[in-house]
C-alpha cells in the first residue's frame, strides 16, 4: 500500500505551516523525515497520523481518501509510534505488544488463537522473545522502542509512522533500531516513515528522504527523493550548510570542518 500526498497544506487554524506538499510513502520502503526543529515535521507526522486534520489537499491510502475512513478502518492501516515513552505499571511485555491487537478483537479485548500467532510473530521480528514475560517499567530505552516497535507490528497496518524512535538511545540501540526498520520494510512490505535527527544513521539506511525546512516567506517546504538524488542535485548538502560542515557526497557523510 503507498500513502499518497497530493498538494498538502499543514498547519493549525488560520496558520500554514507548509502547503503544496507532494510525496508518497511507497510500501517496501524506508523513508526518513529530517529538518530542523520548527521546520513542521512534527506537525506534518501528527496530520499524516489523523491526530489533526490538513488545512488542504489530499492524503490517500492507495485510492481510499484518508477522510472518509471511520477510526477503526483507519487503525487497521495505519501504526503509530510517538517519541514520548509510556509510563505503563503492572503491565507485562506481551500484554503491551498485545495492545496493537486492540482493533480487531471483540468488545471484550479477548484474543484470539490468531491474535496470539500475530503477537508471538511480532515479538519474534523485533527479536525480543526473552522480554515476553518482563514488566515494561523495568525495560531500558532500547528495550522499551523495541516492545513499541512489535506493538505496532503486531497492529497489522500496512504503513507505519514513528515520531524520533532513536531520540533517547544510545548509539549501539540507535543502530539497531534503524536496521530493524529497514528490515521490516524490505522484507514485510511496509511502508515505513521516520521523523529522526540521527542524519548520518538516516543517510546510511533510508530508501528515500523527506528534507522539510529552508523556510520561505514564512512556510516551509518538502523535498523528496533517495539520499543519492538528493546529494547530486546539491539539496542534500545546500539544505545543512554551514561553514563548519562539510560533506562527502560519494560517501554520503557530513563531518566537522575544523578550518571553518
Amino acid at each position: 500500500m503507498n500513502y499518497k500526498l497530493n498538494s498538502l497544506t499543514i498547519g493549525y487554524g488560520t496558520t500554514v505551516i507548509a502547503d503544496n506538499i507532494n510525496a508518497t510513502l511507497q510500501g517496501g520502503t524506508l523513508t526518513c523525515l529530517l529538518g530542523p526543529n520548527g521546520a513542521g515535521k512534527s506537525t506534518l507526522l501528527r496530520t499524516l497520523s489523523a491526530f489533526q486534520p490538513c488545512l488542504d489537499g489530499e492524503m490517500k491510502l492507495d485510492d481510499t481518501d484518508m477522510k472518509t475512513l471511520a477510526a477503526q478502518e483507519l487503525s487497521k492501516m495505519l501504526g503509530v509510534v510517538l517519541t514520548e515513552r509510556v509510563n505503563v505499571q503492572g503491565m507485562t511485555v506481551r500484554e503491551l505488544v498485545g495492545m496493537g491487537r486492540s482493533p480487531y478483537t471483540n468488545f471484550w479485548g479477548k484474543l484470539s488463537t490468531e491474535d496470539n500467532r500475530l503477537i508471538d510473530e511480532a515479538i519474534d521480528l523485533c527479536g525480543i522473545q526473552s522480554l515476553e514475560k518482563r514488566q515494561v517499567s523495568t525495560l531500558s530505552d532500547g528495550e522499551r522502542q523495541k516492545v513499541m516497535i512489535a506493538k505496532a507490528l503486531a497492529q497489522q497496518t500496512p504503513i507505519i509512522l514513528l515520531d524520533e524512535p532513536t531520540a533517547f538511545l544510545d548509539f549501539p540501540s540507535k543502530v539497531d533500531t534503524m536496521l530493524l526498520l529497514t528490515r521490516l520494510a524490505h522484507e514485510q512490505g511496509k511502508a515505513i516513515l521516520i521523523s529522526t535527527h540521527d542524519l548520518d544513521l538516516a543517510l546510511q539506511t533510508a530508501d528515500m528522504l523527506w528534507l522539510m525546512g529552508r523556510k520561505k516567506e514564512g512556510r516551509s517546504e518538502l523535498c523528496v527523493g533517495t539520499p543519492q538524488q538528493l546529494a547530486s542535485s546539491g539539496t542534500l548538502p545546500n539544505f545543512f550548510q554551514s561553514p563548519n560542515i562539510q560533506f562527502d557526497a560519494e560517501n554520503l557523510r557530513f563531518s566537522v570542518n575544523q578550518g571553518g
